[in-house]
């Protein structure tokens, strides 16, 4: 049986790693920063100033890692239950600016 608890930001790592592609995604083309972030299992949101097509874009921020989670009901080896944390969902946002 599961049980759902909402969105939830992950610990310091999930930010951490979301901070340093921030740092780096300015140098790096939009599509390789989005296909980096579904690589590694995000739902990429898109905010976007501009209509340039998507290989004319720079990425300005990426941000908000979430991560969703379930509760999963497991048995454990004496035989009692116990519910464990199962992400079901990563979410994070992606800042572009196509207005060249």
């Amino acid at each position: 049986m599961k049980k759902m608890i909402g969105s939830a930001l992950v610990g310091t790592g999930l930010a951490a790693a979301a901070l340093t592609l921030s740092a780096t995604a300015h140098a790096e083309s939009a599509a390789i920063t989005i296909g980096q972030l579904e690589a590694q299992g995000f739902n990429v949101k898109i905010d976007r100033i501009g209509s340039a097509p998507l290989n004319q874009c720079v990425v300005t921020d990426v941000r908000n890692p979430r991560d969703r989670t379930e509760l999963v009901r497991v048995r454990g080896r004496a035989g009692d239950r116990d519910f464990i944390p199962v992400v079901v969902e990563r979410t994070i946002t992606v800042s572009l600016d196509c207005s060249r």
